[in-house]
């Protein structure tokens, strides 16, 4: 049984040392590519802010216009 078990732990050993975690290699320009997406999405997604204010202020006006037309 011990033999066994020293067998088994040899092989675990060499399995694991041999089991390197290397980064894989990136391709620069792919990479490049995908950061551009990634900021022209950016800026497109931005919102107008005072806009978006402008159009609330807007609503809001007219509710209470229409409040005061209904008294």
């Amino acid at each position: 049984m011990k033999k066994v078990l020293a067998i088994v732990a040899i092989a675990a050993f060499a399995a694991c040392n041999n089991g390197a975690n290397e980064a894989p290699a990136v391709d620069s320009v792919k990479y490049k590519d995908s950061v551009a997406k990634a900021e022209a999405a950016k800026a497109a997604a931005t919102v107008d802010t005072a806009k978006k204010a402008l159009d609330t202020a807007k609503a809001a006006l007219d509710t209470a216009k229409k409040a005061i037309e209904k008294k």
